[in-house]
């Protein structure tokens, strides 16, 4: 058996510097070392796949990082990991728990199946992986291959934890209350005449030096990068629902620069937790973009229930402390303007249904698109 902060440090040394997963027990006492840690950053997501996103969102930005969680789980994580890490070549470490184990100790009835399965599900990901270490000298072993791993292929490692790995910890600290802000008025249902590509085009002209963009799956990545290809631009493929979290521990590693999501009605509906986790964390040089047509065009123009939920009022709700309503260009372009870094912000803009006949997919490879985007990071403001 370890101790939490053998591991941690080790790790820590090592360059992991942001940790984010949804807790168990036998992860306890290293996600409670991590949140006392003043030199670590632990963020509690609302799921496993949202967990995977905010460390890929870190790397992205320069920081290694770390997603933890149990491996009942796991199936939640897949979608990331198969349509994001996978596809754009984006290294994390896992550490996933192995309940149910078979030979283990006795478990709950839900991880009857889990336990038996959770090694094969990583090898039919093609995520390498090994056992947590339970000694202090396979700690740092056990890290250098998984960085060998993720430096020379660009892929997740996983570690996989039994029970008994880490000795206890106990959390020294509580989390701060955050009052929420006021809610937002009610402005009533509000036509539209604005379309996706007026929207995009607006965000694109009031891009400033050193911004940042995430564009979530379907055809607002692809519009975005028909209108003009930029290297400052991330196009987001399947990992549906993940941009805001993407773009949360993007914001985190790069606190200089301004992040801007641009999401969609569908994806946030689909990880509408994540809302709850940026909300606490309020990076304040995040600005979420949610474009509204209330429905899952690329897939067939199947209505979502935004119709029935105000949004605006949920990331209040959530504690965004500034929220806005949009429905033309000179308001975006409005939002964007008055957005000074300094304060986490939600605008809501009402598009209608529509895309370019002759809508162009990017040419350049999700992995060249990470790449140059990492690049693009490294450059000075």
């Amino acid at each position: 058996m370890i101790s939490a902060q053998q591991f941690a440090e080790a790790a820590k040394a090592r360059g992991f510097g942001l940790w984010s997963g949804v807790p168990c027990s036998y992860l306890k006492p290293l996600i409670n070392y991590v949140i006392d840690a003043p030199d670590l950053h632990y963020v509690a997501a609302a799921n496993e796949g949202d967990a995977v996103a905010i460390a890929s969102g870190a790397e992205l930005g320069g920081t290694r990082a770390i997603a933890m969680f149990q491996n009942s789980g796991l199936g939640n994580a897949v979608n990331p990991l198969t349509s994001l890490n996978a596809v754009f070549r984006i290294p994390i470490l896992i550490i996933t728990t192995l309940r149910g184990e078979p030979g283990g100790p006795p478990d709950e009835p839900q991880h009857t199946l889990m336990g038996p399965i959770t090694t094969s599900m990583l090898e039919v990901m093609e995520i390498p992986w090994q056992y947590f270490p339970h000694k202090e000298e396979e700690i740092q072993p056990s890290l250098d291959r998984a960085l060998e791993h993720m430096e020379d292929k660009g892929l997740p490692y996983a570690l996989v934890m039994k029970k008994g790995s880490v000795a206890e910890w106990k959390l020294r600290s509580s989390p701060q209350p955050r009052p929420l802000p006021p809610s937002p008025q009610d402005v009533g249902v509000r036509g539209t005449t604005v379309t996706r590509g007026e929207v995009l085009s607006t965000v694109q002209a009031g891009l400033r030096p050193g911004d940042l963009v995430i564009a979530t799956t379907g055809y607002t990545g692809r519009e975005l990068y028909a209108l003009e290809d930029r290297s400052e631009q991330l196009y987001m493929v399947g990992s549906m629902g993940c941009a805001m979290s993407l773009g949360l521990g993007l914001a985190i590693a790069q606190p200089k620069r301004r992040v801007i999501v641009l999401d969609g009605d569908g994806a946030v509906l689909m990880r509408m937790g994540g809302l709850a986790t940026v909300g606490f964390e309020r990076p304040p040089n995040l600005v979420h973009v949610l474009l509204d047509n209330q429905m899952h065009e690329s897939t067939g123009g199947q209505s979502t229930v935004s119709h029935s939920a105000d949004l605006c009022k949920v990331a209040a709700a959530c504690g965004y402390p500034v929220t806005a309503q949009a429905t033309a260009p000179e308001e975006v372009a409005a939002f964007l303007d008055s957005s000074d870094g300094r304060t986490l912000s939600f605008l809501h803009v009402r598009i209608l249904p529509g895309a370019p006949s002759d809508l162009p997919r990017p040419t350049i490879k999700p992995p060249e698109v990470a790449t140059r985007f990492r690049k693009r990071i490294k450059e000075e403001i």
